[in-house]
């Protein structure tokens, strides 16, 4: 979905949007509340939990959302025209249908009659016209739109500030229930990506009114989704309550509490004395979570945990270097030592539950094992500095990895790998721990800045159920997502890394099938070789909930659709 913070076993209700497989509930399953109990009073209809690991949202726009903390709360404001559902399939949203011309071109989509904004105002076809064109345009500044919504025609001319709109071009609303939008090339993943926050309706009237400023007055309107903002203090919390013209079926909770804990381990505290009503869980307290049989469940998630590096960075751009440091890395021990095997050790890019997951890839240099290979890590170690002109590891410039703060777990983690890169290699790497907005703000940074971030820890979780989304989505050329700078850099292997590039936007293009996944394995393979991202690992999401809370389903992308929000309640207790 989007990057998401390097944290501990984040509970994924946090991050609401995305795709996902529910899973059957119950100890290591993923939904409460299986029995009915009885509904508490109106009252106590009030869910309280963490975002956990920031100070605040990033951004509560959907034009400008990069990161799971914000999307947590925008997909509690915000609706588009489709969305994705449980079972990784798309649905009408504010949409009700739509068609598909004849070259798969042109969809045209019909609007339900009974949407509006959360301050009564009727939503037209006018208002979604806007919304994507205003995504889109220069001034906004969005750091995304030009890759969820790039499949637009004229998106680029738009995005360069050559044309003032296209709205009226590949933008048409015939009448105020319907709107039409014409793609410059036909993508079998065109509605996944348009379930993503980018192209959500959002209202001009409130825009034009407070300007850059408009997110801070959502208490007004603003949105179509299930609830709608009370109060926002930043760095503090958000209050949501229902939105009173909500079109889908009404909440049962009359107000939802999310309060910011930058550190993990507060948010776990805060759930021991009943302070909020679910919490990630730090490491370090996961078998005593566990025990709690009632509270606990745990399941696979659709993330990968990567550093990136940027190939316009020295000694980056060195293929051999990047190699020699992935395999100096014993993922297994990791894994076992600081995550307590809740995440499962990886080179791939594509995680395992992904349409197109590759069982048969291998790490760079055809190396399998999990475990890494030191000998293998040295003598690539030694060909880089060959290629570099230098005698010994000690001549490299000084090396900094930076990962976002909130989390104990994570710096053990970096402190390890730091360590690994020492013993193996003889490499001295700087831990920097930097928050977690500013992490992202240097990232979006990074394409074409041969100044930006050289070395970083991230992670990734799907938007959609497509192998465009962790390939194309983060390779490509011109991708906003693109920080490693890859195909485009003065790298001596540059020109195989531009084919890759090119393999993958035709397999963009491609039908849905065999052949097509196997277009996306073969560029994923030569991906992870040139170490494109340096993966570590798949992760299981592990969280505890409080048995009164009901209805809650937890799976392996966060995904909640805006009906499902009918399903929960606060039963007495």
């Amino acid at each position: 979905m989007r990057k998401q913070k390097v944290t501990t076993g984040v509970f994924h209700l946090l991050l609401l949007v995305g795709l996902a497989l529910f899973v059957a509930a119950c100890g290591s399953g993923g939904q409460s509340g299986t029995t009915t109990k009885a509904k508490a009073p109106a009252s106590q209809q009030k869910f309280i939990f963490t975002n956990a690991g920031v100070q605040d949202i990033e951004t509560f726009d959907p034009a400008m959302v990069t990161d799971l903390p914000s999307s947590t709360a925008i997909n509690l404001v915000f609706t588009g025209l489709v969305t994705l559902d449980e079972n990784l399939n798309v649905q009408p949203e504010i949409a009700s249908s739509w068609d598909i011309s004849s070259d798969g071109l042109t969809y045209t989509f019909h609007l339900k009659t009974n949407v509006k904004f959360s301050d009564g105002t009727p939503v037209t076809s006018a208002d979604v016209a806007y919304s994507i064109d205003r995504a889109l345009q220069p001034a906004t500044k969005s750091p995304v739109a030009g890759s969820y919504l790039s499949l637009i025609k004229d998106s680029d001319q738009l995005g360069a500030g050559k044309i003032k709109t296209i709205i009226g071009d590949s933008l048409k609303t015939p009448d105020p229930q319907t709107i039409s939008i014409t793609l410059n090339k036909k993508a079998a993943y065109f509605l996944d990506a348009l379930a993503y926050p980018t192209s959500y309706v959002v209202e001009k009237s409130l825009i034009e009114k407070y300007g850059k400023s408009w997110t801070d007055h959502l208490e007004e309107g603003g949105g179509t989704g299930p609830f709608k903002v009370q109060s926002y203090q930043h760095n503090k919390q958000i209050v949501f309550v229902p939105n009173p013209y909500y079109y889908g079926p009404k909440p049962q909770l009359q107000q939802i509490i999310m309060p910011f804990y930058q550190d993990v381990k507060t948010a776990y505290q805060v759930y021991e004395t009943g302070q909020v009503d679910i919490t990630p869980i730090p490491i370090t307290n996961i078998q005593q979570a566990r025990a709690k049989t009632a509270e606990y469940s745990e399941t696979p998630q659709l993330s990968i945990d990567y550093l990136g590096m940027n190939y316009l960075v020295k000694p980056y751009d060195n293929i051999h270097f990047r190699q020699a440091l992935s395999l100096a890395i014993n993922r297994d021990q990791i894994m076992a030592a600081i995550w307590k095997n809740t995440r499962l050790p990886t080179y791939h890019i594509v995680p395992k539950g992904m349409p197109g997951y590759n069982a048969s890839l291998t790490g760079p240099a055809g190396v399998t094992s999990t475990a890494g290979d030191k000998t293998k890590a040295k003598q690539l170690l030694q060909q880089a500095l060959q290629e570099m002109g230098l005698s010994s590891p000690s001549q490299l410039p000084p090396l900094q990895l930076y990962y976002p703060t909130g989390s104990q777990d994570v710096t053990n983690e970096i402190t390890t790998l730091t360590s690994q890169w020492q013993s193996v290699l003889g490499i001295t790497v700087k831990p920097v721990a930097t928050d977690f907005n500013k992490l992202l703000e240097d990232l979006n940074a990074a394409p074409g800045n041969p100044k930006g971030i050289g070395f970083w820890s991230i992670a990734w979780i799907a938007d959609y159920p497509d192998p465009q989304d962790w390939l194309t989505l983060q390779f490509d050329k011109g991708s906003p997502n693109n920080q490693v700078n890859y195909g485009q850099n003065n790298s001596s292997d540059a020109a195989q890394q531009q084919q890759v590039q090119q393999n993958l936007e035709q397999a963009d293009a491609m039908d849905n099938g065999p052949a097509r996944y196997q277009a996306y394995n073969q560029a994923e393979q030569q991906l992870v070789n040139d170490v494109a991202w340096l993966s570590l690992d798949q992760r299981i999401g592990v969280r505890l909930l409080k048995p009164y809370v009901i209805g809650m389903k937890f799976n392996a992308e966060g995904l909640f659709p805006p009906e499902l929000w009918a399903d929960v309640y606060i039963a007495q207790h």
